[in-house]
């Protein structure tokens, strides 16, 4: 049977990119489609906006510390269009970066809406391609659920293009863009409210983190709502929205935004026309190769969700779909250098005010897994804020096996908490033992070399 092409991705986003390009740097012939924009949620509506955004945020902060340093300046001021201007601009260049990435490599782009007609055949448009290997690379869509009066929310594609900055936010979800939302809002001026219907938001985090950055918003006077969920909103005769709580309580608000899930996206692609099969939550379910039911289409990426084929929990960030991306690119294309992904000790980070940063085991996760542990912790006011009003304190902890003194979680809330963590990751994958911390010379003074002082565990 012939192909028009060797692998066909549906998707231009960091996964689907990455597989692209390198099974085309092997020597397989490729084509991609995409229906929306290059970079996928990553570039566009995702990582790289919200950490453009996060940057802006805290300026706020930076020009209150000015004064403890000598500096004196006028009331500053801020202008929400400028700011998502430039963000555009940004993500313009990206998106050029992309396509000069896949036209380099050699890879085939189709502008369009891929739909699969069979194992084997794609639709974009008009035009009909047979390809040997598909992919899936779809990524995912922010969620809202169906309450009365949904339609007047919004998640966080439509929070990077509001034409103005909301006087007053309410944001519903308890994970990272739920946190991450407050922390930009409230830092650009607006006043800001959080709901989350458990009793404590960023759920499968250490709990010292959890308390420590809850205990952080609510000194920033950061509204928490915990044990509650919106059942309904309206919108007021003066324009201004009415949320209704689960129990009882309104909320007026300028702004509902919803960042409580992601569904895979997808709409319209076809499935029906292959042996491909979801999971109960609705994700494309996959092998450890990432290929489906239907041999010759394969998943990765946040389409696949958090598990798959009964393996270690998978986390749906972009760097893992980069890893994804090329573990299929090498496995189809160039075997000899192919190794499955590793899903063991993701460093992650919540890019909050402040920045929360962790790699492996949290403590509740160490202690269920069976290891005996001690735990190292400390909490203290960073040299930089010494002379300034800010009270706000940084966590560092570390969570060792007893048994073989092996560093098993490493775990920060405070500034630049994923710059740091970055590095300690290499030492955790690198198997490092609390010893192995302690000989370390730490760099002085930072707040990373709180990480190689810690002498005395915690009680």
């Amino acid at each position: 049977m012939s192909y028009d092409v060797d692998l066909f991705v549906i998707g231009a986003g960091s996964g689907g990119v990455r597989a692209a390009r390198f099974a085309a740097g092997f020597g397989a012939r490729v084509a991609i489609a995409e229906s929306r924009y290059l970079g996928g949620t990553c570039v566009n509506v995702g990582c790289v906006p919200k950490k453009l955004l996060v940057h802006g945020a805290q300026f706020s902060e930076h020009f209150a510390h000015a004064s403890g340093y000598g500096w004196s300046m006028p009331e500053p001021s801020f202008d929400w269009p400028t700011l998502i201007t430039h963000k555009n601009g940004e993500i313009k260049r990206l998106n050029g970066v992309y396509q000069r990435l896949l036209e380099g490599a050699g890879v085939s782009l189709l502008n369009g809406h891929a739909k699969l007609l069979d194992a084997h055949t794609v639709q974009v448009n008009e035009q009909t391609i047979r390809a040997k290997h598909i992919l899936i690379a779809t990524g995912g869509w922010p969620h809202i659920p169906d309450i009365p009066g949904r339609e007047l929310a919004i998640g966080s594609n439509e929070a990077f293009y509001l034409p103005q900055l909301p006087k007053r936010v309410l944001v519903v979800g308890g994970g990272y863009i739920a946190v991450e939302f407050a922390s930009i809002f409230h830092g650009l001026g607006a006043d800001v409210s959080q709901i989350y219907r458990g009793d404590l938001f960023l759920r499968g985090f250490d709990q010292a983190v959890r308390e420590h950055i809850r205990d952080a918003f609510t000194e920033k006077k950061l509204k928490l709502l915990f044990n509650t969920d919106i059942v309904a909103i309206r919108r007021e005769d003066d324009g201004s929205l009415m949320a209704t709580l689960a129990d009882g309580q309104e909320v007026a608000t300028d702004c509902v935004f919803y960042a409580t899930g992601r569904r895979p996206m997808l709409d319209d692609l076809g499935l029906e026309n292959t042996r491909v099969e979801l999971n109960a939550k609705g994700f494309v379910q996959v092998d450890a190769q990432y290929v489906t039911a239907e041999p010759s289409i394969m998943a990765i990426g946040d389409v696949i969700g958090d598990a798959f084929a009964g393996k270690a929990q998978r986390l749906s960030l972009t760097p893992v779909a980069l890893a994804e991306g090329m573990a299929v690119a090498r496995r189809l294309f160039k075997p000899d250098e192919y190794h499955p992904v590793d899903y063991q000790n993701i460093p992650t980070a919540v890019f909050s005010l402040p920045n929360i940063s962790t790699v492996g085991l949290s403590e509740q996760q160490a202690i269920t897994a069976g290891h005996s542990v001690l735990i190292f912790e400390t909490r203290f006011r960073s040299l930089p804020l010494s002379i300034t009003q800010d009270r706000e304190k940084t966590l560092i902890k570390l969570v060792v096996d007893a048994d073989t003194d092996r560093v098993l979680g490493c775990h920060m809330v405070g500034a630049e908490a994923g710059e740091v963590i970055q590095g300690i990751a290499v030492a955790l994958k690198a198997g490092a033992t609390k010893r192995v911390f302690d000989e370390t010379m730490g760099i002085h003074p930072t707040v990373a070399e709180e990480f190689v002082t810690l002498r005395t565990p915690r009680d």
